[in-house]
């Protein structure tokens, strides 16, 4: 069952005309709830994403708005509900579950693997506009970005690689859920404007840490996770 929330307005602007080729994993978020009995197939796919390798960053945001259909989900997050609001002001289909994004540039059906794999493909040909690298120090996280070319903001997230949830109610009643890379975590924790920069934050809410570019129109221009180089 695919439920659909249509967001408002997001203003676009361009990607920087020029950037640097530096390699990077591609992004791929998936907007999911465990109160949506369709979502349990992408669930598995981001599973077999995140097995892969380290050149793609599959995350799984659990988005609010199933929580008043029987089930509360424990991993829901109100940023994740917005950051799916403003996609799809973006891409013109509202908000559904469950949607893959891939480097904030295309939103599929999450379940469609082909479509998704077509567009992980194509986004390996995209351009970076910096390397971005990230480390724990002192207890703390330090960010480090290199020049390049255009503007974007840094998005700390903070995610844990697998939880098995019994589900009691609602359309997955009596499933148990294997999930992985689910973010427990995101906020901006700076801007870039093209020289190199460090920013030093707070450990963030989750097992491990991402930490990801986004240009000013939300396409991904850069991407790591904690002992990457990106």
């Amino acid at each position: 069952m695919l439920s659909r929330l249509f967001a408002s307005g997001f203003a676009l602007l361009l990607l920087p005309a020029a950037a640097l080729t530096a390699e990077r994993p591609v992004v791929v978020e998936l907007f999911t709830s465990e109160g949506c009995s369709s979502c349990p197939p992408a669930d598995a796919y981001l599973t077999d994403l995140s097995h892969a390798g380290r050149d793609v960053l599959p995350l799984a945001f659990h988005v609010t708005y199933w929580n008043g259909l029987g089930w509360r989900d424990p991993f829901s997050l109100d940023a994740a509900t917005q950051r799916q609001a403003r996609y799809g002001s973006r891409f013109g289909d509202g908000s559904y579950t469950p949607e893959m994004v891939v480097d904030g540039a295309h939103g599929f059906v999450g379940s469609e693997r082909g479509a998704v794999g077509a567009a992980i493909r194509e986004a390996r040909q995209n351009r970076t506009a910096a390397s971005v690298s990230v480390s724990r120090q002192d207890g703390q996280i330090s960010i480090a970005v290199g020049a390049g070319s255009g503007t974007g903001r840094l998005l700390l997230i903070g995610f844990d690689t697998e939880h098995r949830t019994a589900v009691g109610r609602g359309e997955n009643t009596g499933r148990t859920l294997t999930e992985s890379n689910i973010v427990r975590s995101i906020r901006p924790v700076g801007q870039w404007s093209g020289a190199p920069v460090t920013f030093n934050a707070a450990l963030p809410v989750g097992q491990d840490v991402a930490v990801i570019l986004e240009a000013p129109d939300g396409r991904i221009v850069g991407a790591t996770r904690l002992g990457d180089a990106s």
